[in-house]
Order: C-alpha cells, then sequence, then structure tokens
C-alpha cells in the first residue's frame, strides 16, 4: 500500500488522539482555569500529541521523501478543516460562528496553530529523520 494512502487512513488516529485531548481539556485542566487558557493549553498539549504520533507513525511508515511529507500534511489539513466544519455543522448543528470561533487568533485562540502543525509535521519528522541518517 502506498505511503501516503496509509497516512491518509492514519489521520483517523490522529482524530482519536484529539478526541483524546480534548477529553483531557474537558475533564482535567478545563475545570482548573479559564476557558481561554484551556483552550490555549490543550492547543499546545494537541501540538504535542500530535508530533508523537506521527514520529512514531513515521517509525513504521517513513516518509520517503520531501513531496511525499507535504502531500501528506496537505492531506491532513484539508481532511481536518472538511471534518471541522461538515462534521460540526451538519451533524453537531454548531452555527458557523462558533465554528469560526476558534480561528479569531487576535483574541488569544490558537486552533489555527494547531492546524499549521498538523501541515508541516510530517515534513518536520521526515526531515529530523534525515538529519539522523
Amino acid at each position: 500500500m502506498p505511503v501516503v494512502l496509509i497516512y491518509t487512513v492514519c489521520w483517523f488516529g490522529l482524530m482519536v488522539v484529539a478526541i483524546l485531548n480534548g477529553t483531557l481539556r474537558t475533564f482535567g485542566f478545563a475545570k482548573l482555569m479559564p476557558e481561554l487558557r484551556a483552550h490555549q493549553l490543550s492547543c499546545f498539549t494537541g501540538i504535542l500529541f500530535i508530533g508523537l504520533a506521527v514520529w512514531l507513525t513515521d517509525k513504521k511508515w517513513e516518509i520517503v521523501s520531501r513531496n511525499q511529507a507535504i502531500m501528506i500534511g496537505l492531506i491532513w489539513l484539508m481532511m481536518t478543516i472538511l471534518f471541522e466544519f461538515v462534521f460540526g455543522h451538519f451533524i453537531m448543528k454548531h452555527p458557523w460562528s462558533r465554528l469560526l470561533h476558534d480561528y479569531r487568533i487576535d483574541e488569544g485562540r490558537l486552533w489555527i496553530l494547531v492546524l499549521l502543525w498538523t501541515a508541516v509535521v510530517p515534513f518536520v519528522v521526515y526531515s529530523i529523520r534525515q538529519t539522523q541518517s
């Protein structure tokens, strides 16, 4: 099976990581701090957990080229945004304003950093592995 296809399927694992991170936020540190701080901390823990998951996945299925890493990141970015808006609006019935709220970096919302990391982490992992070879 081609690595890009494997990594496309692996996105569903990243979704599980994101759900677990959200659960940690909701039932853990959100009870200890204001909502905005909990959101910000959750974005950073999400970035860490996603990075770890991709690092471990790359140990099993190596990303073999720069272009492949970029392709995987773009696919993951598209899938994440599509899921967020399709599921959030049409299934969960959230208004667009609520869905766009976490994109307000001027208000301290850091979700955009998670999206950017999701897009670049395959390339970062590939690059680190290349320097270690």
